[in-house]
């Protein structure tokens, strides 16, 4: 049996850096909801961020969507960063380390998986690209 939405999902449209913050704000009171420790939900907000900032770097304009999750008892936060902009063109070569295509520090998506207990991403290259994490409470 999959996840079970707890509550309503928040949704965030993402245009501008001050909808990153407020992404980052609202995913931050949700997973203390949820009863995440302080250390976990600087690790939520941090990648709220990042997907957030990506969208409005490449994509320009997008939507975060997060939810409370309970997996049998299991609880958890998913983020979903949705947008249609140009999509990724090489998926592996986006998630190593250090690559770029805007001039930064190329950790936004390899970090994200990192930080994050489950990452998926898909992308269709013109169409957009959705990524889907989720972080579970210890």
């Amino acid at each position: 049996m999959g996840s079970a939405l707890i509550g309503d999902e928040i949704r965030v449209s993402i245009d501008c850096d001050a909808a990153i913050v407020t992404a980052r704000q609202k995913g931050r009171a949700l997973a203390s909801q949820c009863g995440f420790p302080s250390t976990d939900l600087a690790v939520i907000a941090t990648a709220i961020s990042e997907l957030a900032r990506n969208i409005v770097r490449y994509a320009v304009h997008g939507e975060i969507i997060l939810r409370l999750l309970d997996d049998n008892g299991k609880r958890g936060v998913e983020v979903v960063a949705v947008d249609e902009g140009p999509g990724i063109p090489d998926l592996a070569l986006a998630m190593q380390d250090g690559y770029s295509t805007s001039g930064g520090l190329g950790l936004g998506l390899p970090g994200t998986r990192r930080l994050m207990d489950e990452f998926e991403i898909v992308s269709d290259f013109g169409k957009g690209t959705t990524v889907t994490v989720r972080r579970w409470k210890r």
